[in-house]
């Protein structure tokens, strides 16, 4: 079996996109069409090891396109939300997926834009019309995060107890249980291990990136960070790494701006990363483009080639990659119409 190897530069719309994106995926070549049908029939039979979908791919700035930061990971029998960011449930309901189907919850750091939504998938998620979690919501997080959930559980306390009395039953969907994490393993089950490791946020300390390893692959979630030697270390030898990006324009003078892009990382330093790390695919989400950058002219996956010449995504939310022998890019199926 050939395997021919492309640089994806998706910075153009993904119906046409997917079609170059194909050119990095193995492609048989076979003699006759008999042998070319058995083989696509096997490749569709193999289940993915691992399944992760982008929930919102956003940032603080307000967008309907771009929901606030939030990652699926399934594996295993496991569903791993890593982030919470505005939206994060209503993403989750767009795959026929209940909130109350998410019991595990890994967060990067603190900052609002990947918490906001956690009252929406814990609380919504108790509820029957939602999944009605049947186990407590766990969440793993910096330090900080045991304390924020039980605050969380302070502030919807009245709504909590209501819904305990009205339902007249033991509802452990409402009980939250925050952890505060260290470096190393945070979670292993049915096969199914979570890596945390420390990066480099600025003043945001301590802050993680995630991998997770199941049956010889694995993702790498590098959370927010500028630059980061140890996410490097890592990351290496990973199928998939989904980085977050900044951008401006290259002469934008705003003190502000740099102060923003000083935390995160810029699409060329992101291209060294990935130069090191060698993953099969590299994708950005948590896209931050600032002084009035957009998606049409940020030219991210083009300014990331001129340091890494593999292949680069620029992620939308609800795209999804099945990891197994290659990583495949699955075109979101939900479209927000203007």
């Amino acid at each position: 079996m050939k395997t021919n190897h492309f640089t994806c530069l998706l910075s153009v719309p993904m119906s046409a996109a997917l079609v170059a994106c194909s050119l990095f995926l193995p492609m048989p070549s076979f003699g006759d069409g008999k042998a070319y049908a058995q083989a696509t029939a096997a490749q569709a039979n193999q289940a993915p090891a691992i399944t992760v979908t982008l929930l919102g791919t956003g940032s603080p700035l307000l967008s309907m396109e771009r929901f606030g930061p939030s990652t699926l990971v399934e594996a295993g029998g496991e569903r791993l939300l890593f982030d919470a960011g505005r939206g994060a449930a209503l993403r989750l309901s767009q795959l026929s997926i209940m909130p109350g189907e998410i019991d595990k919850l890994f967060l990067t750091h603190l900052h609002s834009d990947h918490t906001i939504g956690i009252p929406d998938v814990w609380l919504t998620g108790s509820l029957p019309t939602a999944g009605k979690r049947a186990t407590e919501f766990q969440v793993w997080g910096p330090q900080g995060t045991k304390e924020m959930m039980v605050n969380l559980a302070k502030a919807y306390e009245e709504d909590v107890a209501v819904r305990k009395e009205n339902q007249n039953e033991v509802l452990k969907g409402l009980d939250a249980i925050g952890h505060d994490i260290e470096e190393g393993v945070v979670y292993e089950h049915n096969g199914v291990q979570v890596v945390a490791f420390l990066v480099d946020h600025g003043p945001m300390e301590p802050s993680y990136g995630y991998r997770v390893n199941y049956k010889g692959h694995s993702v790498v979630i590098s959370g927010d960070t500028r630059y980061n030697e140890n996410l490097i270390q890592y990351a290496k030898g990973t199928d998939l790494i989904i980085h977050e990006v900044a951008a401006a324009k290259p002469d934008e003078k705003s003190p502000a701006i740099q102060k923003i892009l000083d935390i995160h990382t810029t699409p060329e330093e992101a291209g060294k990363v990935f130069s090191q790390v060698q993953p099969k695919l590299a994708v950005y989400s948590h896209i931050v483009l600032l002084g009035g950058l957009t998606d049409a002219n940020a030219n991210l996956a083009v300014r990331t080639s001129k340091v890494f010449d593999g292949n680069v995504v620029v992620g939308e939310d609800l795209m999804s990659f099945h990891i197994g022998n290659d990583v495949q890019v699955k075109e979101p199926q939900f479209k927000y119409v203007k």
